[in-house]
């Protein structure tokens, strides 16, 4: 084991791996109750049955797998599960905004984790990292931060919004319920214009109180710097849900029935819906392909980001290991195994049923108790493994449980803001509206689309039409084509 992962020589040991295993699993773990239900919003069966048995499985595979990966092909310290902002992406863009199946997402992600593995060996992804400019990449990072907030928010059941006479219609979802007059929640779904208001709500519903409750208890335990904050808050706002009435106990601790939906959520892209669809109908390879850039750019600085923010500081990643990234030829430095690892986690991922996997920032913890080689790793992917049993009592957790953990992992992720200039305009224009129209729009791509069109205009005003990388003119032109496009009413 010490040759292997060569302890020694990085300065540790097992006992400290072990710490540092167990420290970056708690930190995490919320994983395995918020994908399942951001997921399985839009992944149902044909009948509307949820399929969150089967993305909860999903989750774990993903992660011990890339985790695995990571740990025993670049024997560095990090863990790899479904990514927070991607699976948001994943549901609320482009299911529920392009209106794609979800197995024609999960197609995508799987391409999206082939173009990833072939960008990383042919060292493309890294020509690609270096176009964004950094404030742009600080700016996405920390707009997809506030876009998981409002997330959290949402789910919490915060919020009301109120909609004026005569701006909105309803679009029946369920024909087989009667005509269009007998408008219900359970059969259509109403669209509004702008004049919408939103409004904070009155906290009159038990779900929004104990949302409120589980955040307290997150944010406090992390003023306290107790590692496991997220996940104790999880289950202490789960504890109080099943003693309200408000979430009922499983009448079977072990409960292996949910297994059952596997089934429908590995290998599920293989196909019509997926596969098979997404490219037989010309109204759709457009968009999809601009799904999957966004997908594969979210992906990619999610995971170097995590990678330059917690490697160099700790000398996982040393200078010397930065310059054979640059100048080598094959996978001769950390970063480069590492940075291939990631890639194949999104596409087993995808295989077994669950969106795009990457590097989690939460390795930190681990590392910062000591953690140091992919030991570490392998700890924390045994951990996921012993969740599996308990399955069906993970599945009482309410989403006023865990949309807290949303709302701080938001909050983690608005430290990107520290490196925008934004007493520089020319910075904080694109930048500013990158976050605002993730936000507003809902929707991922769109705040990126918002940010290189703006730092496009700001750089040819400015004279320094010449400073923008080629992929960032290309990047714009597609997200303008794929605009007139749904404005010309093409995709119906």
């Amino acid at each position: 084991m010490d040759k292997f992962f060569k302890l020694k020589e990085s300065g540790t040991n097992v006992r400290t791996e072990l710490i540092a295993g167990i420290t970056t699993f708690f930190t995490m773990a919320y994983i395995i109750f918020v994908n399942p239900d951001i997921l399985s919003a839009a992944m149902q069966t044909a009948d509307g049955v949820p399929l969150w048995y089967g993305v909860f499985i999903a989750t774990i595979i993903a992660t011990v797998v890339g985790t695995l990966v990571m740990a025993l092909v670049a024997n560095v310290p990090y863990a790899v599960a479904p990514g927070m902002g991607l699976n948001a992406f994943f549901t609320y863009t482009v299911c529920f905004g392009l209106g794609f199946a979800w197995q024609e997402a999960m197609a995508m992600v799987f391409i999206c984790g082939l173009i990833n593995i072939l960008i990383t060996v042919t060292k493309v992804r890294k020509h690609i990292i270096k176009s964004i400019p950094l404030s742009l990449q600080n700016a996405i990072g920390g707009a997809i931060g506030v876009f998981i907030a409002y997330i959290g928010v949402k789910n919490a059941g915060w919020l009301n919004f109120t909609s004026e006479p005569f701006s909105w219609f309803a679009i029946q979802s369920d024909w087989s319920s009667g005509p269009l007059e007998s408008i219900t929640p359970a059969t259509h779904t109403v669209v509004t214009d702008a004049s919408i208001i939103p409004a904070l709500a009155n906290f009159d519903n038990l779900g929004a109180i104990i949302a409120v409750i589980g955040l307290v208890i997150i944010v406090v335990l992390m003023i306290l710097k107790v590692k496991a904050a997220m996940l104790l808050g999880i289950i202490g706002a789960t504890l109080i849900a099943v003693l309200t009435g408000y979430a009922e106990l499983p009448s079977k601790i072990f409960d292996f029935s949910g297994m059952s939906q596997v089934n429908d959520v590995a290998f599920s892209f293989f196909g019509n819906p997926g596969l098979g669809s997404m490219f037989s109908d010309p109204a759709k390879i457009l968009p999809a392909i601009l799904v999957i850039f966004a997908f594969s750019l979210t992906d990619t600085f999610d995971t170097v980001g995590t990678f330059i923010g917690t490697g160099r500081k700790t000398g996982i990643f040393d200078e010397a290991d930065m310059k054979a990234l640059d100048s080598s030829s094959g996978f001769k430095s950390k970063m480069d195994k590492a940075l291939f690892a990631d890639s194949t986690a999104t596409s087993i991922g995808a295989l077994v049923g669950t969106s795009n996997a990457t590097t989690y920032i939460e390795s930190a913890a681990g590392i910062n108790v000591g953690g140091k080689t992919g030991l570490t790793s392998v700890f924390t992917a045994l951990l996921f493994v012993l969740c599996l049993p308990f399955m069906a009592l993970f599945g009482i957790v309410p989403a006023a449980a865990t949309a807290p953990a949303l709302i701080v992992v938001g909050v983690l992720m608005a430290e990107s803001f520290t490196g925008i200039k934004w007493s520089d305009f020319e910075d904080a224009l694109p930048a500013f509206l990158t976050v605002i129209i993730m936000a507003f729009s809902y929707n991922i791509s769109y705040g990126i689309a918002a940010g290189f069109l703006f730092y496009i205009i700001a750089k040819i005003m400015r004279g320094k039409a010449k400073e923008v990388h080629p992929i960032i003119y290309i990047a714009t032109f597609l997200f303008i084509v794929n605009f007139v496009v749904l404005a010309l009413g093409i995709l119906g």
